[in-house]
């Protein structure tokens, strides 16, 4: 690890500095309690970061930001752990650095309300915490569990990208999977799960009709599913998940949310005068019979007023949720002491099997072996051999691939050993 920037990182912590912004050729950006500032006396050149990209990147990652332009990573140091973005900008390589405790907070920690604990006996449904970027929405999720971890003997599993927080099972068994590096994507990361025996899985984004289609069918068969998406309200939250799909599947998508969802949090973070510091800021819907009904009718609009009428039933709007409880704390915990290693923190060290290759392309197709599939090449006459169509675009239509295996068809030597058009 570069020592500049280890010591960059302690000095953050000291600091209760959130987040950090490294440009070449431009003072250090910072923010601290929400407020962006700026450090003169701190510069990178452009071959600082460079260099210190290069060496903080495995080759997997190295390959995906040559092609993409963008990378996001995280890793561990210094009792602490850090999520970071690298990209390409006007200044060359940019990164964008995220600090997270080693220590996973809890509720109470939080200065959440503890209502949020009795998250951890469900069995079953979608739990949804959603907010802004920035907005604490992955701690408050690995708050509650961490709690599980603590109190219930289960099988969790995370898909995350990247993985944030580094769980130590206790009572609960718990497995991590980093989209990019153990899964190729959050979709076929929840299709895995379902074949692994869970109890509790959390989806680190519903950010694709496929993950998200996946995740409500995940909590419709039983299990106790965790996601988060970017929403400013339960309405903006529930029309995000209802659109997307278009047509009929929207009524679908409708009617399985209502029955399968739990809990929906929105998550803002407000400096608190009194408090000195930000905190988290919730309204909380609950799967009350009348809430389950203006999903089903697509009377979103209701929502809000159902929330002021059922506070008995635990639910609160922003405004309620200020007033009659962050208004009503006499004290606060600072955030900033979760920084730190403790008993709790997980230092198991990450593992490459010799089974995988850490560098393979992700983002592949695979056909079946079928007795009409292409020519197996002299070099590949295993039993197992897999043909496959290299992805190198995200946004590749499924019509592209059909058209270039159809290439590949048309160049397969015929009978008589002569090839195709």
């Amino acid at each position: 690890m570069n020592k500049r920037f280890n010591d960059l990182i302690l000095a953050a912590i000291k600091q209760r500095i959130s987040d950090l912004h490294i440009t070449g050729g431009y003072p250090l950006i910072f923010r601290r309690e929400g407020i962006i500032h700026s450090d003169k006396n701190v510069q990178w050149t452009h071959t600082d970061i460079d260099a210190l990209v290069k060496g903080m990147l495995s080759d997997r990652q190295l390959f995906t930001l040559r092609k993409r332009w963008s990378v996001d990573f995280a890793m561990s140091f210094n009792d602490v752990r850090v999520r970071i973005n690298a990209f390409y900008t006007t200044r060359g390589l940019s990164l964008a650095i995220r600090l997270l405790p080693e220590t996973i907070p809890d509720v109470n920690a939080l200065n959440l309300h503890p209502s949020l604990n009795q998250i951890r006996d469900l069995r079953s449904g979608m739990v949804l915490v959603c907010g802004s970027t920035g907005s604490g929405k992955s701690t408050t999720v690995a708050a509650i569990i961490e709690e599980i971890n603590r109190t219930r003997p289960v099988h969790i599993i995370t898909i995350e990208d990247p993985i944030e927080y580094r769980f130590k099972p206790k009572k609960a068994f718990i497995e991590q999977r980093e989209v990019g590096i153990h899964v190729p994507s959050f979709d076929q990361g929840l299709l895995d799960s379902l074949r692994e025996n869970p109890d509790v899985i959390f989806v680190g984004e519903l950010r694709d009709p496929d993950t998200i289609k996946m995740a409500l069918t995940a909590a419709e068969s039983g299990h106790l599913v965790f996601g988060t998406l970017h929403a400013t309200d339960a309405e903006d939250a529930i029309y995000r998940i209802n659109n997307c799909v278009s047509g009929e599947g929207q009524e679908i998508i409708r009617y399985q949310f209502a029955s399968a969802f739990s809990w929906l949090i929105i998550q803002q973070l407000v400096h608190i005068e009194k408090a000195g510091f930000r905190v988290p800021i919730l309204s909380i819907t609950r799967a009350s019979s009348s809430v389950r009904s203006s999903i089903r009718e697509n009377k979103l609009t209701q929502l809000e007023t159902i929330m002021h009428t059922s506070r008995n039933e635990g639910m609160f709007t922003m405004e309620l949720y200020r007033k009659e409880f962050i208004d009503k704390l006499t004290s606060f915990k600072h955030p900033y002491k979760s920084f730190g290693i403790g008993a709790d923190a997980s230092k198991e060290k990450d593992y490459v099997s010799s089974l995988i290759d850490p560098n393979a392309v992700q983002n592949v197709v695979y056909t079946a072996n079928i007795e009409d599939a292409l020519a197996t090449p002299a070099s590949k006459k295993d039993e197992d051999w897999q043909q496959y169509v290299i992805l190198e675009d995200q946004d590749v239509d499924l019509k592209d691939i059909f058209e270039q295996y159809d290439q590949q068809e048309n160049l397969k030597p015929d009978k008589n050993g002569s090839k195709g058009k």
